[in-house]
C-alpha cells in the first residue's frame, strides 16, 4: 500500500521517517516554504531539528499529491482535524485514513475517530495512539503503540503496513477507549506538571497520577469503553510516560504553571482544551470528576496552583 502523512509537525515528522523504512512516503506540509524548506534541506529544523529525512520522504504543499496515497496518516492538532477534514473531504473519501492526534474536540465532545466518521462516512478508519514522543521514534528507538480499528481485518491488515524496525503496534477493536485515553492523560499530566512545578513533591504527582487514572476509567467506562483498553499503552502507559517527562507538551505547560511563568503561545498544549470538554460532559452526566474539573480551571486561570490543590485536599473523605 501507498502511505502519506498529513501534517509536518513533530510527530507527522517522525512518523514519516519510521516508516520510510519501508518505502515511499509522502509528507505533506500545509504551508509552501516549509515543504520547500523540509525538501531543500532534508531536516524538519523548526519540528525536529537535526535529524535528517531519508531520501524515500516526498516533502510536498500539495494536497492532491498527498491524497493519491491508500492509507493516509492524519497528523493534525485535535482542535483542527475538523477543518482539516472539511477542507479536504472530497480527496479523502474512501480512503483509509488512520488518525494520529489524541484530544477530545471541544465543540463537540467527540475523539478523532468520531469526527472522521462525521465528516468523511464513508472512509476507513483506524487510530494510533500511546506512549511516545516524535524525538523517540524519529531517532530510531523502540516504541510501541496501540492501532484501534473495529474493523478487525483492516486492523491486522494496517498493523503489518505500519509496523516498522522501531515500533510495534498492538491492535485493539475499542476505539472509543484508546481514542478517550491519549486523550484524557493530556489533562493528568498538566496537573502532574502543575504540582511539580510547584514544589508540592512526586508524592503528590504519584497521588494526581492514580486518582486521576481512577477518574479516566470512569469518563471511559461512561462513554462504553473496555476496561482493559485503559489499562494497556493507549490509557495507562501514555499516562506513565507523559506525566514524567519534560518532553511531554501538557507537562511543560503543567509546570510553567506552577512556577507561575509564560508558556510559549505557539505550542500545541491539547490537555487544555480537552480538560474544558471533559470537565463539561462529566458535569452534564453527573460524574464526578474533581480532578479533570480543577485542571480545566487551573489552565484558564480561575485557580491558581495552591487554591486548586487546597480545593481538592478539602474534599470530602471516602473509599478508594
Amino acid at each position: 500500500m501507498s502511505l502519506s502523512v498529513l501534517g509536518s509537525g513533530a510527530f507527522g515528522t517522525a512518523l514519516a521517517i519510521s516508516l520510510a523504512g519501508r518505502g515511499p512516503v509522502t509528507l505533506w506540509s500545509r504551508t509552501a516554504n516549509q515543504a520547500q524548506q523540509m525538501h531543500e534541506t532534508r531536516e524538519n529544523s523548526a519540528r525536529l531539528p537535526g535529524i535528517a529525512l531519508p531520501e524515500d520522504i516526498a516533502v510536498t504543499d500539495d494536497i492532491a499529491e498527498a491524497t493519491k496515497a491508500e492509507t493516509v496518516l492524519v497528523a493534525v492538532p485535535m482542535q483542527q482535524l475538523r477543518r482539516a477534514l472539511q477542507d479536504h473531504a472530497p480527496r479523502l473519501c474512501g480512503k483509509t485514513l488512520v488518525a494520529c492526534c489524541k484530544g477530545i474536540e471541544l465543540s463537540s465532545g467527540l475523539g478523532p475517530v468520531a469526527v472522521i466518521k462525521d465528516i468523511i462516512p464513508d472512509a476507513r478508519i483506524a487510530l494510533l495512539t500511546g506512549p511516545s514522543f516524535a524525538d523517540d521514534i524519529a531517532r530510531g528507538l523502540p516504541t510501541a503503540l496501540t492501532l484501534a480499528c473495529d474493523d478487525l481485518d483492516l486492523g491486522k491488515a494496517l498493523q503489518a503496513e505500519l509496523t516498522t524496525a522501531n515500533l510495534r503496534l498492538y491492535r485493539t477493536t475499542d476505539t472509543i477507549g484508546a481514542e478517550l485515553g491519549g486523550a484524557l492523560k493530556n489533562v493528568i499530566a498538566i496537573g502532574c506538571g502543575a504540582a511539580i512545578g510547584a514544589a508540592l513533591g512526586d508524592s503528590a504527582r504519584a497521588a494526581l497520577m492514580t486518582r486521576g487514572f481512577a477518574e479516566m476509567q470512569r469518563f471511559a467506562a461512561m462513554r462504553g469503553a473496555r476496561s482493559d483498553t485503559l489499562m494497556g499503552l493507549s490509557g495507562l502507559g501514555d499516562l506513565v510516560l507523559t506525566c514524567s517527562s519534560d518532553l511531554s507538551r501538557n507537562y511543560r505547560f503543567g509546570l510553567s504553571l506552577g512556577l507561575n511563568r509564560p508558556f510559549d503561545r505557539h505550542t500545541t498544549v491539547e490537555g487544555v482544551a480537552t480538560a474544558r470538554a471533559m470537565s463539561e460532559i462529566a458535569t452534564k452526566e453527573g460524574l464526578d470528576m474533581p480532578i479533570s474539573a480543577t485542571v480545566a480551571d487551573l489552565s484558564h486561570g480561575a485557580y491558581s496552583v495552591t487554591e486548586a490543590i487546597q480545593t481538592l485536599l478539602n474534599r470530602p473523605l471516602k473509599e478508594e
